[in-house]
């Protein structure tokens, strides 16, 4: 996959993103609570789009949400809706990004897919984590949800998710694993980095 096509696919979609998305309160609140997003944390929101949790990080009262997106465009709105201080969007591909802290929750939330390598992409953010903090990739849907709604046209801008029992694998190269939920409803694998 080109990462710059996937940003021109993402920025074509930007503008009725928010239109289209389906909220699973309870799955949105498993999700967040097995990431340990709680008061006092600061959450790095990947592939973050136009903000679609962090309004839910600051509920929970996140001290400071970093989002970063491959597309302008999803960038762009996601400033808007969010101008608050604590709140700081940059557009950038995470995995070459520099960052200049550390987090307590990153966070992938509906995006792994649209990553080529996913090794690559979990040393790169395992090593983005404060002592003990916590890596969390997550889908407010099924795992066979996820792969039927990438035939279409995100077919050429994604692979498949991988099988929660790999990824979990995976996590436990670089971290502790935590939460591995693979059901009708979700999927979630979260890691904690070493204290």
């Amino acid at each position: 996959m080109d990462k710059k096509a996937i940003a021109s696919y993402f920025d074509s979609l930007a503008p009725n993103w928010d239109a289209g998305l389906v909220r699973r309160e309870d799955v949105i609140d498993t999700i967040l609570s097995g990431a340990q997003v709680c008061e006092g944390v600061d959450v790095l929101d990947v592939a973050c789009g136009t903000g679609v949790l962090i309004g839910d990080y600051l509920a929970r009262g996140a001290r400071s949400v970093t989002g970063i997106d491959i597309s302008p465009e999803m960038v762009s709105i996601a400033r808007k809706k969010y101008p608050q201080p604590n709140v700081t969007f940059f557009c950038a591909d995470v995995e070459t990004a520099k960052f200049e802290r550390k987090f307590d929750c990153v966070m992938v939330y509906n995006a792994f897919p649209h990553f080529p390598d996913p090794q690559s992409l979990v040393r790169s953010l395992a090593g983005l984590l404060k002592p003990g903090g916590t890596l969390t990739v997550a889908h407010g849907m099924s795992r066979a949800a996820i792969d039927a709604h990438h035939t279409g046209s995100a077919s050429a801008h994604s692979i498949g998710l991988m099988d929660a029992d790999a990824l979990a694998a995976l996590f436990a190269q670089y971290l502790d694993v935590t939460v591995q939920i693979s059901d009708d409803r979700m999927y979630q694998v979260t890691g904690r980095a070493s204290l």
